[in-house]
């Protein structure tokens, strides 16, 4: 798809956030609270658990019509700011390119482009392309489309798993156990519990920085790097392909935040308009989402308003198993 010429408007992320008193009220869901025996298949899903609207949401609806592409319909995931998350159309997208390669292919990178922001009202379409299919590869292109305009588009590629040679880079050594970071739903509580409903208790997945988290003040210390724990809140089914698109879906999560650190900015402060305009995993090796993975964040540079991140995920035992990249833009109005 095209590139926007108006960048900013490329699906923002949460900012200038609401005064507590002005931030609508919200379900508030716990990984003890309500689960459903079966996903319903139509459903607000903003009245669900967070993991059962995620995975409802990776349920995408094939209308059964194809011409030269694959197409298939989803919902959306809820947001307190009725925006599309950028990571839910990354994972979606790679949930509808799956279902048009053979089951013994994985995914093993994308790269994407945001071009319009979406409406959480408005349901997506997405458009596969069957580019390539070799002895080993697989090439799809997917375009996610709201109101019939293009939203997101996503080169994919996918392999038959083989032998080959191998190795990686170590974890760094000394970063803390995540069972011994505290939970960040409290301490966001404090400011405000509706913006602590949107930040942690209404996302799949647990988060927890290293650092501290910089949701609504600055950190301390100035740098431009930072490490993050993630982890489902609930176990996930046995679904390999799940996962990845999983891990696709969380490595949107954060991914900014070492820049606003490079600067001393929050979430929280005024003016800062923030928003991703492409997107790129690669994926080494199979892990379970539903297990703790470690994701090391580092911005290189910031400049004419956009910044690059560089990110390594990587299983609490110190194996790599994904890479991402990153280009946002980021503005501070006086």
């Amino acid at each position: 798809m095209p590139k926007s010429a108006n960048p900013e408007s490329a699906n923002p992320v949460p900012v200038d956030p609401m005064p507590a008193s002005a931030v609508p009220p919200s379900p508030h869901w716990t990984p003890e609270g309500l689960r459903a025996p079966e996903l319903p298949t139509q459903v607000d899903l903003s009245q669900l658990p967070p993991m059962q609207s995620f995975l409802r949401a990776m349920q995408l609806d094939n209308p059964g019509a194809r011409t030269r592409d694959d197409t298939f319909t989803g919902t959306n995931i809820w947001d307190l700011y009725d925006r599309v998350f950028g990571g839910q159309a990354v994972a979606q997208s790679v949930i509808a390119a799956g279902h048009t390669v053979d089951d013994d292919r994985v995914i093993h990178s994308i790269h994407g482009y945001f071009m319009r922001p979406g409406n959480v009202d408005e349901p997506l379409t997405f458009s596969v392309s069957r580019l390539f299919d070799g002895a080993s590869f697989s090439t799809r292109s997917v375009t996610a489309y709201q109101n019939r305009l293009p939203m997101f588009t996503m080169l994919c590629s996918f392999q038959l798993p083989q032998e080959g040679l191998e190795h990686s880079i170590s974890m760094p050594e000394g970063i803390p156990d995540p069972d011994s970071l505290p939970d960040e739903g409290p301490i966001v509580s404090a400011v405000s519990e509706d913006l602590a409903n949107y930040w942690v208790y209404r996302r799949p997945f647990h988060i927890r920085h290293v650092e501290g988290q910089i949701y609504t003040a600055p950190a301390a210390t100035r740098t431009n790097h930072q490490a993050v724990w993630f982890k489902a809140v609930e176990t996930l089914p046995d679904d390999d392909h799940l996962h990845r698109a999983a891990l696709g879906f969380l490595s949107d999560y954060t991914v900014l935040e070492s820049l606003l650190r490079s600067h001393g900015l929050s979430w929280a402060t005024p003016g800062l308009r923030a928003a991703n305009l492409d997107h790129a995993v690669w994926w080494h090796r199979s892990a379970r989402v539903d297990e703790w993975l470690l994701y090391l964040q580092e911005s290189s540079t910031t400049q004419g308003g956009r910044g690059l991140i560089q990110g390594r995920i990587f299983t609490r035992e110190g194996l790599l198993v994904a890479t991402v990249t990153q280009e946002g833009m980021v503005r501070v109005s006086e």
